[in-house]
């Protein structure tokens, strides 16, 4: 495993990590859980995403039951979660990043984690009816109370990230040490060109979700949509609308000869892609079966074949201005 700083944090992150939304939230059995934990961790992976709103709550308690039973060392793993959706519907407790809501969602993720405090504590969304000085002072008491260790934002414009910083810096705050963006070969230009500046100004980290945009840079759409597959058993419209793009399609195509020119699977190659930015704390991995877990820690052979010269190929067929469907 290789291990990067959290930007300019003191923390240690995997480079690849693994995230609970589709094992944990979806209805896939809990030693199916466990066994993909346990595979994870032993392949080096040290930091475990979550959210209040994964499965509603069932994503934490599930979690948390398994490390538990797994007896890890409190010291030997990162753990996550994210608040903006909300789980109980309620006025001030649904997209919202308001002070009463914070607080109160980070005891009841806490309860349902079986931890006294969380390494890291994310707003999942930007909230525009909520000012920022408000978060921030929200977020750092959170921080100030020893309920989390760092905090982060997910899908923040730049804008917004800097405003975040200027508050924080003014009030003797904590500022956020994170942004949570999506990012692949298909999603490039707020990593890439909208943050830009962010990383020279405030050493803000990444880390990456849908490195295989929800499983189509695997490449198993090429041939038409397999049964059991995430596109046959729901109606996720930004997925189906990649399936369906010709110009993808074609893209991926023509990205299957370096792929095996690498000796490596599609999924592999795309999520060492992303690794290769240097900008990248970690890339948020998702897995539904143990076998799924293992292939994605295979990516990490693949960087240093992964040359200049590849990328460069790589570029040509995925061009940062290139919109597939996203």
């Amino acid at each position: 495993m290789i291990y990067r700083r959290l930007g300019e944090s003191g923390l240690k992150v995997s480079a690849l990590s693994y995230g609970s939304w589709i094992t944990f939230a979806e209805e896939r059995g809990y030693e199916n859980a466990l066994e993909c934990l346990q595979t994870a961790h032993k392949g080096g992976i040290n930091f475990f995403d979550c959210a209040e709103n994964y499965g509603d709550g069932e994503a934490e308690r599930m979690l948390g039951r398994a490390i538990g039973d797994l007896g890890w060392r409190r010291n030997d793993y990162l753990i996550s979660t994210k608040f903006y959706f909300g789980i109980d519907g309620g006025l001030n407790s649904t997209h919202t990043l308001n002070r009463k809501y914070l607080l109160g969602a980070i005891d009841g993720s806490l309860e349902r984690l079986n931890h006294e405090m969380v390494d890291l504590v994310f707003c999942h969304r930007p909230d525009p009816t909520t000012p920022i000085e408000e978060v921030v002072w929200a977020m750092s008491d959170i921080i100030a109370g020893g309920k989390a260790l760092y905090w982060g934002v997910s899908e923040w414009s730049a804008k917004s990230i800097r405003k975040a910083f200027q508050i924080a810096e003014r009030h003797h705050l904590r500022a956020p040490v994170v942004e949570q963006p999506q990012y692949s070969l298909i999603a490039r230009g707020r990593v890439e060109r909208e943050y830009k500046d962010l990383y020279k100004e405030y050493g803000i980290g990444l880390t990456t979700w849908s490195p295989l945009a929800s499983g189509v840079l695997t490449g198993k759409y090429l041939n038409g949509v397999p049964s059991g597959s995430r596109v046959a058993t729901t109606t996720q419209r930004r997925t189906n609308a990649r399936v369906q793009d010709s110009a993808l399609t074609q893209a991926l195509r023509n990205l299957l000869p370096i792929s095996r020119e690498l000796g490596c699977s599609m999924s592999q190659l795309a999520i060492a892609w992303c690794l290769k930015n240097p900008r990248v704390s970690t890339v948020i991995t998702g897995a539904s079966r143990p076998a799924q877990v293992s292939e994605n820690l295979g990516a990490l052979s693949v960087l240093d074949r992964l040359d200049d010269e590849a990328m460069a190929r790589i570029d040509e067929i995925f061009p940062r201005t290139a919109d597939f469907a996203n």
